[in-house]
């Protein structure tokens, strides 16, 4: 099964260091947004799923909350 990177989600982690992945169930932390997207990328490879369409900067699939 394939899933769009941008379906992808990173945040920033409140009072932790780091960021989180969430992508439906899946939800991968990381201390980098690198290092969270792809630890996201390798348990949805684990699970079955294909990540397609990676985008060139991970930062843009940042939430920002404000």
């Amino acid at each position: 099964m394939q899933v769009n990177a941008r379906k992808i989600k990173i945040f920033k982690i409140a009072n932790r260091k780091g960021y989180a992945a969430v992508y439906k169930n899946y939800l991968t932390e990381g201390r980098l947004v690198s290092e969270s997207y792809q630890r996201m990328v390798k348990a949805l490879r684990r699970n079955g799923f294909e990540v397609i369409n990676a985008p060139k900067d991970i930062k843009e699939l940042i939430l920002s909350f404000k």
